[in-house]
């Protein structure tokens, strides 16, 4: 098929093209008109259902919206107070709206005559929706949507001095690639120290949050939330089991060769004990890799090297900067981290991140940008709901982007040796993310069976599960302060809960389709865009087929595709 990137915001035909979402009395008589419209047959149905979609597609977009700007600046109180009231004031009277209307669908006997397969995980996903709704959790839940953003506020914050200077923590840990190991170490400890400074006052977020969710899961009739979440998320094609599976997997397959990763680094180094602050360094008179100097240099560099790939692919970069949908440089009083928020009305989505410099920085970079031509990919599918894609594919559209485009980081590389360390450090960072992966999973698992848990438990648990998958390579002798609160730099269990294993089996999904790809480039890239072209029409197992893939979490699978990483790896 032929691919464009020209991308059309979607017209409406239901909602009058100047309407902007402010309040509830202005949205209300749309959801009113969309419960109270009678129904007579197929077409009338099938409008309908359009017509509910356009309107999602409408508020969506502007939360997101509220969302992009309150992280872009995290000093304005009147972006949060425009996003709270979005979650406090519409939101919660969206809910029971949108119960009345799935009921609707589910419940009419024109919807037995809708086409089988085209709608199988569209109402699959709506029948959980109604299971999973209770009036009592409406409140709840815009009271969790308010504070799962205090995190990103109380980390916008941190800053360090280095060399009289401030820094984001972001931006500072470019100095623990330096090659003066004194100065890694400060800033190491600089940055530990800061955190330390908040330890509190995330463990009291994150203790609130945790009773809050367990309350919602409690009203929804399930034991705890981590069963609650699971059903939430939709993940129908894997169980808690395939998780703890995992988890022994990365322990009998991964650490290993995490192990000959770090004797390696402590050769190169020339060192005799490797501490944290060692990891990202590099030898003396090698300086650290500067892929790009600023934003706009990371962006050229980036449709430099997507085009090399796919035109298509860096047409859609193109696009976005068009519409000025980048915020990509690292500074103070910007939420942490980074993120691709896709949205629905326009198309093309918004890229955000923090960037400083590093090499991490074009990984990230082109990690969104795989998630970017995902939204691209799906944008004409007929209903928002056909768009709503499984995390565990999302993931893979991300990586298997992070794993092509080593192919041509020219663009960000003029010297081979520099290509050579750029490669070797995004395969090691492919491996040695599964055992974090695996700890978060593992902690929150843990944290949601036992929510009445006391810090000094969850403390005690979390340096358990640590260790279990910690390597013997590294010395942590006397940073037990710092290693305790490692959990509270990790977003994810603040924002957004149990979404961390999905990054893992995206992962292997990723390495299959890198495997394809060092075979076969243009059948991979067909693959990867067909895939990505069916948005969330088919279940989790079908989307991997589509791109040539199983769907497998195994430790034999896992064994295989590591197997495969480390001859790569040697290759270099």
């Amino acid at each position: 098929m032929a691919l464009s990137a020209d991308i059309k915001k979607l017209a409406r035909h239901f909602v009058p093209a100047d309407f902007t979402v402010t309040d509830w009395e202005n949205l209300e008589p749309f959801f009113k008109n969309l419960v109270d419209r009678p129904l007579h047959n197929q077409a009338d149905l099938e409008q309908w259902m359009k017509d509910m979609s356009e309107i999602e597609a409408v508020v969506s977009e502007d939360a997101c919206w509220r969302q992009i700007k309150m992280t872009c600046d995290t000093t304005d109180a009147s972006l949060e107070e425009a996003f709270t009231y979005f979650c406090m004031e519409i939101q919660p009277k969206l809910q029971p709206y949108a119960d009345l209307l799935n009921k609707k669908l589910i419940n009419s006997p024109i919807t037995q005559e809708l086409d089988k397969e085209k709608y199988f995980t569209y109402l699959r996903s709506v029948k959980k929706s109604i299971d999973l709704f209770r009036e009592a959790n409406i409140p709840l839940q815009a009271e969790l949507s308010v504070m799962q953003q205090q995190y990103g506020a109380i980390a916008g914050k941190m800053v360090v001095e280095v060399n009289g200077q401030e820094y984001t923590l972001q931006q500072a840990a470019k100095f623990l690639e330096s090659e003066d190991r004194s100065l890694r170490e400060e800033v190491y400890r600089k940055i530990q120290e800061r955190r330390l400074q908040d330890k509190q006052t995330m463990h009291d977020l994150y203790s609130s949050l945790i009773k809050k969710r367990d309350e919602v899961a409690i009203n929804a009739g399930f034991a705890n939330y981590r069963d609650y979440k699971f059903v939430e998320l939709g993940r129908f094609d894997y169980t808690k089991e395939d998780c703890f599976q995992f988890h022994e997997a990365v322990k009998l397959h991964v650490l290993p060769l995490i192990e000959k990763i770090y004797a390696k680094k402590k050769a190169k180094l020339q060192l005799d004990t490797l501490y944290p602050w060692d990891t990202e360094a590099e030898p003396a008179g090698i300086t650290p890799l500067k892929p790009f100097t600023d934003g706009n240099d990371l962006y050229e560099k980036s449709v430099k090297c997507f085009s090399e790939m796919n035109p298509f692919f860096a047409d859609c970069l193109r696009k976005m900067k068009e519409l000025k949908h980048f915020d990509l440089e690292s500074r103070k009083g910007k939420a942490p981290g980074g993120y691709n928020c896709p949205l629905s009305e326009s198309g093309a989505p918004f890229i955000f991140m923090n960037a400083a410099g590093q090499m991490s920085d074009v990984t990230t970079m082109v990690h969104e940008g795989g998630h970017a031509i995902h939204s691209f990919l799906s944008h004409d599918l007929e209903l928002s709901a056909f768009k709503e894609y499984p995390m565990e594919i999302a993931e893979v559209a991300s990586m298997a982007m992070e794993l092509f485009s080593m192919n041509h980081w020219e663009a960000f590389f003029e010297k081979e040796e520099d290509l050579i360390r750029a490669k070797e450090h995004q395969l090691e960072r492919t491996i040695t993310i599964f055992p974090w992966i695996a700890i978060i999973d593992k902690f929150q698992h843990w944290v949601y069976e036992n929510p009445n848990h006391s810090i000094e438990e969850r403390t005690k648990t979390w340096m358990e599960i640590l260790k279990e998958f910690s390597t013997n390579s590294i010395d942590y002798t006397g940073l037990d302060s710092y290693r305790e609160i490692g959990w509270q730099r990790q977003l994810h269990l603040f924002e957004v809960p149990f979404y961390y294993i999905e990054y893992g089996i995206a992962q292997l999904g990723a390495i299959g389709l890198w495997m394809q790809y060092q075979q076969n480039p243009k059948q991979a890239l067909e693959n990867y865009i067909n895939a990505l072209s069916l948005g969330g029409t088919k279940t989790l197992p079908e989307l991997y087929k589509a791109a040539g893939l199983k769907f497998d979490l195994s430790p034999n699978h896992i064994k295989t595709l590591m197997e495969f990483t480390a001859k790569e790896m040697d290759k270099l």
